[in-house]
């Protein structure tokens, strides 16, 4: 996959061949897009409003720190945001799941422990988001947030957000299989606003904003017990892990960190087991939060997780006030 998604991004010539194929899904995403909108497809409304924050490409954006950064924003407001999510590689025996920090990655997938722990927040998850919504609602939540689900069309929503890397931004501008796209550059006109994870390097037809992944704290796996990211508890080089869709940004923040390692990139979502953390020396392994909840039945002591923030500009939080105060506005006099 990684080969594939270079690929994209520098324009591979040999992907010429697949730009027929990438016509077709475009033309397929625009016909069901087009099914919802026209009420062939059914679209479930929710009660309180709903903010999807998803992704146009395929890949790691920083999606995920956003939610986590938003649903303690909107908690510190005086909502009481529940997160949605559809729980990817995770497979429960019931749906909906409601999902805490010691709930198994395996049931309800990383992403969804992460943001439990993270957060302290309701998480559920259910491969029928609108389930897993109402499941949140009865359990008293007011606002919603849904961890991906831009293109999962059967759950309505107030507002669509799109999380971008800046600096990769939207690769060949292409559908898949040709590019990294699920949906075509033009729906873009249709969402709220794109937030890049660095800065935007190219021009866009809606409000855009930028945010910043900053590094918060070294924290051991086994014990939870957290240090200051000037502190660092381990010394020399270290082997670095990652399961995630963008791994050499992980890299790149250990590197500015001025973090001597060997890079160990995986598949985003890698199942992971004892034997990926083994080495045959005895240096630490620092890993994100997103592997690590997968890890922690079998960690060793030498294991290290590098915990990470999303800082939003704060036009971003000036957008998202207004926008919320419309919608309760909407609702108080509706």
């Amino acid at each position: 996959m990684s080969r594939l998604q270079d690929a994209w991004y520098r324009d591979a010539a040999w992907l010429m061949p697949l730009r027929p194929l990438a016509g077709l899904y475009a033309s397929a995403m625009g016909a069901r897009r087009r099914a919802y909108q026209r009420g062939t497809k059914t679209v479930w409304a929710p009660p309180v409003p709903l903010i999807v924050i998803g992704n146009l490409s395929v890949g790691g954006t920083g999606k995920s720190p956003l939610v986590a950064w938003m649903a303690r924003w909107l908690a510190e407001r005086g909502w009481h945001p529940g997160i949605v999510s559809r729980g990817y590689g995770g497979h429960a025996n019931r749906y909906p799941l409601y999902v805490t920090p010691e709930t198994s990655p395996a049931e309800a997938g990383d992403e969804p422990v992460m943001l439990a722990a993270q957060t302290g927040l309701p998480v559920a998850v259910d491969p029928d988001r609108p389930r897993a919504a109402r499941k949140l609602i009865a359990a008293g939540c007011d606002i919603l947030l849904s961890d991906d689900g831009l293109q999962h069309l059967t759950m309505g929503r107030d507002i669509e957000l799109v999380v971008v890397d800046g600096a990769r931004g939207f690769g060949n501008g292409r559908c898949l299989p040709a590019g990294p796209l699920r949906e075509p550059l033009s729906r873009l006109e249709d969402v709220d606003a794109v937030i890049g994870n660095g800065p935007l390097q190219q021009d866009l037809p809606v409000p855009h904003y930028s945010m910043h992944l900053v590094p918060s704290r070294w924290r051991h796996l086994i014990d939870n017990v957290c240090y200051p990211i000037e502190g660092r508890p381990f010394n020399g080089r270290v082997h670095a892990v990652a399961g995630i869709g963008h791994p050499s940004r992980f890299f790149e923040t250990l590197a500015g960190l001025n973090v001597e390692f060997d890079p160990c990139p995986l598949a985003d979502h890698h199942r992971f087991d004892a034997a990926d953390l083994q080495f045959s020396d005895n240096r630490p392994v620092v890993m994100t939060a997103k592997d690590a909840v997968k890890c922690r039945t079998f960690a060793h002591e030498r294991c290290w997780v590098l915990d990470v923030e999303a800082h939003p500009d704060p036009a971003l939080m000036t957008w998202l006030e207004g926008r919320l105060a419309a919608l309760t506005d909407e609702v108080n006099h509706g």
